[in-house]
Order: C-alpha cells, then structure tokens, then sequence
C-alpha cells in the first residue's frame, strides 16, 4: 500500500488511463487536505474528467495510485459494504443534474433514500436531516415534493448538491458543475459552494474548462492537456504570472475578465 502522507484527504501518485491504444490520462498526480479546493482545468479531451472519475471511483486507474483518508478505493469485485464505505468519503456533482437525478422520483425521496443506506437515521429524524440539506442549498422545504422537471437547472444542480452532501463526503468532486449553467446562476452557485466549504470543510475538486469561475472556488489549479499535466500552482501563481503558452491561452480566451459571483438572492434560481 502507498505510503500516506498525513492530513491529507486525497493523494493521485502517477494516474494512467488507456482505453485501448488511446491514452487518456499520463503520469497525474494530485494532493488535497481538508477543507482546500482544486480546479483542474483543460479542453474537452485533456483527461480532467477522466481523472475525476477514476479518483471517484467510477474509472480504474490503468496504473497509479489514489488514497482517500489513507485508504485505497474499493477494486471492481468490491463488496457492496466497501463500496458503501468508500462513498462516505468522496461524491460527484455532475454537468447535467437532470440527467443524474432520476425524473421520476421526488427531489426529497433521492435524499432520504442516501440518508437511509449510508445513516442510521429513521422516521422523523430522515426527514428533518433531508430538509436541513435543502435548506443548506438555499431550497425550501415544498421543494421536496417536486420532481426535477419542476424546478429550474440551478434548482436542481442545488438538488443534487444536497444529495451528494447527505453522506457528509469528505471529498466532493465537481465536474463542470456550472458548465451548463447561465452566468448570474453559476454566480449563486459558486457562491453556495463557498459558503458550504466554510461551514464543512468538505475539499473540492473542481474539473472545468472555464479558468473565468476558477478564481472563485479553488484555491490552486491544475492545467491538464492532452491527458498530462502543463501547469500547476495557486490560482494567483497560474492566473496572474504563468508563462506556460498553453496556460496564457486558456486565460486569453476568458470571455468575462473581472465577473464576481453575486451573493445568492433570498429566492434562489
């Protein structure tokens, strides 16, 4: 077993993905503690996302190591209780929530069904935990009874924020969480995001390809370009001096130089 480094949350030591003869990912390694924040950032087809789902456990590395909280993620002939175990320490908010929460069932039933297989919670004490997570998004307790249709995308990247929060994660990875958002709704929600991590200390990695959201929700940043890493540093580092022309280019291409997230309105979007 890798040797783990003390306080941290999360270590990526030399990730490799091959699909075949393609390779996705090359030599990445990534480090975070409590309560930091992370963005890796590249183009579509820079290895960001596969990364985060290989360190969410959805991906097996085809070489590499990742440790949460010191310990290895379960391997594919997991037992269900291992698995459970290792998603009590890292979630995953995706691009599309529509797409991740089941249109079907009830925003709150998609809580309280998390709350009922990772928590001994039962009865009255689900339901008061299910409405403390919507109200810890900004939605309202009538918004329980809703379906995803019902509410509009910020609502619902809310939802499945709540969602993945039931477990108390240690770990939160968000891949392009904001991407399909509009500009004044990703504002609400990245400021949601900063309020949770202050109150939590939950660590985020954050996947993107907008270095123009990065300054408001990490605190350092990982540059990934066709499946390796380019350029790393704190966000001032990267944004501010990094000479690395790949770099410059993403942050010549920031449409909205000097956008500031708004602080979320009493009725949120």
């Amino acid at each position: 077993m890798p040797e783990h480094t003390p306080g941290a949350i999360l270590e990526a030591t030399g990730l490799r993905k091959t699909f075949g003869d393609f390779t996705a990912v090359d030599d990445v390694s990534l480090t975070l503690t409590p309560g930091a924040s992370l963005a890796v950032v590249g183009e579509s087809g820079s290895g960001k996302t596969t990364t985060a789902r290989m360190i969410a456990g959805l991906e097996q590395p085809t070489t590499g190591t990742i440790l949460l909280a010191g310990r290895q993620p379960p391997g594919p002939r997991a037992r269900t209780t291992e698995r459970r175990r290792f998603a009590q320490h890292v979630q995953m908010v995706f691009q599309d929530p529509y797409t991740s929460l089941d249109r079907h069932q009830r925003i709150g039933d998609s809580i309280t069904e998390v709350l009922a297989l990772h928590t001994d919670l039962r009865g009255s004490a689900r339901t008061a935990r299910m409405t403390e997570l919507l109200e810890q998004v900004g939605l309202n307790p009538q918004q329980a009874i809703s379906r995803p249709r019902s509410l509009s995308g910020g609502q619902r990247q809310r939802a499945a924020i709540a969602r993945a929060l039931a477990v108390q994660p240690r770990l939160l990875v968000l891949d392009e969480a904001v991407a399909a958002l509009d500009v004044s709704v990703q504002a609400q929600i990245l400021t949601l995001l900063q309020d949770i991590r202050r109150q939590t200390q939950v660590a985020y990695l954050f996947i993107t390809h907008d270095l123009g959201v990065v300054p408001h929700i990490a605190d350092e940043i990982v540059v990934m370009r066709q499946g390796r890493v380019v350029d790393r540093g704190t966000t001032t580092e990267v944004l501010d001096r990094s000479q690395h022309p790949y770099t410059r280019a993403l942050i010549d291409s920031v449409p909205r130089r000097g956008w500031k997230p708004r602080r979320r309105p009493a009725t949120p979007t």
